[in-house]
């Protein structure tokens, strides 16, 4: 794995007596999901349809919420494609494939149907030269309407007020989606992710018709959000980067004073050289604060062990208030880090 970068994104200057400053990091951290590295081909499988059991339950549902016929299908094809775009742009894959030519289909409602049999994945898989499956296995739509009327004046084509009913239509639809990661060779579920999105909408008009005809982008908004959340969905396999904040000491002696200055200019390791001067400093509490101050360059610079042994010295050693607390960050972060190496693994 390359030397992972700490980037200094800003140094937020605190005014009046504080003995200390605050610095931001960007840090990057492990994905939710660890992909194993043999896992090179991956084949997307369409499973929210509803199987023969489910069928007039799924009738029902729809006409419950009045869904349109397609609006399900459509949806989902959508989350396929969010999912299959994100994938592939990541060269962490040699090969993902919508396996068009798998069906198996699912509960076709919100719920999660009972995961797919290890022997019927690893035929699957076989047959299509592929390592591992994701599988949409929920795609649902809940679609709720409602309309209200209040009575308003309008102007009539003489200037005339005349008494109207104004019409309002508001919808709510729910977009229920769930995904499954299957690994056959290991025989484990990597994943099993659900996620709820709601669109709203709203119309009005001085009829029925006119308040409704707002409403018609409703099937263009669920594709949308479908696709994505199939997007958000490829993510959990993928690191990314946060901000975290930091404290570190600028005042005790004339060098965390000089200190404060370089640091504040982005010149780190200049101010590191002077927190270093002060570690044998006579007075415990200075050097205790130099100490801290050593353990946050190391974490800066990436060395995240070094930084852990000056944090633990400044707390056991010299018990500085800040540093039982950032050790036990920074041990944190170790742990992720070794995750992260596991993730990016060429």
């Amino acid at each position: 794995m390359k030397k992972e970068i700490l980037f200094i994104l800003s140094s937020v200057i605190i005014t009046g007596c504080s003995s200390t400053n605050w610095l931001t990091l960007s840090v990057i951290e492990p994905a939710p999901i660890t992909v194993p590295s043999y896992i090179k081909n991956i084949g997307i499988v369409n499973r929210s349809l509803a199987s023969e059991e489910n069928s007039q339950i799924n009738k029902i549902d729809q006409v419950l919420s009045i869904e349109s016929a397609d609006l399900d299908l459509e949806g989902a094809k959508e989350s396929i494609h969010g999912v299959l775009d994100e994938l592939s742009k990541n060269n962490r894959f040699t090969n993902v494939r919508f396996l068009a030519n798998v069906d198996i289909k699912g509960s076709g409602l919100a719920v999660f149907p009972a995961p797919i049999a290890w022997e019927t994945v690893e035929k699957i898989c076989k047959e299509n030269k592929m390592d591992a499956l994701f599988v949409l296995e929920v795609f649902d739509t809940d679609t709720k309407i409602s309309y209200t009327s209040n009575p308003v004046t309008i102007q009539g084509p003489l200037g005339v007020d005349i008494p109207a009913i104004e019409h309002h239509a508001y919808m709510n639809t729910l977009v229920n989606t769930g995904w499954r990661i299957y690994d056959p060779q290991s025989r484990n579920l990597l994943d099993e992710y659900s996620v709820s999105e709601s669109i709203e909408s709203s119309g009005k008009g001085i009829n029925p018709a006119v308040a409704a005809a707002a409403l018609m982008g409703r099937k263009e908004a669920v594709k949308q959000c479908s696709y994505t959340g199939g997007q958000t969905y490829a993510y959990r396999i993928l690191p990314y980067n946060i901000r975290v904040s930091r404290k570190y000491y600028v005042r005790g002696s004339d060098n965390f004073k000089i200190a404060k200055r370089r640091a504040q200019t982005g010149n780190w390791d200049g101010a590191a050289e002077l927190w270093e001067r002060e570690i044998g400093n006579s007075k415990r509490k200075i050097a205790g604060r130099a100490h801290y101050n050593m353990a946050i360059i190391n974490e800066i610079n990436g060395n995240l062990d070094e930084a852990i042994q000056w944090a633990r010295k400044a707390y056991t050693d010299y018990k500085n208030r800040l540093a039982l607390d950032y050790v036990n960050i920074l041990e944190g972060r170790l742990i992720r880090d070794d995750q992260l190496r596991e993730q990016t693994v060429e």
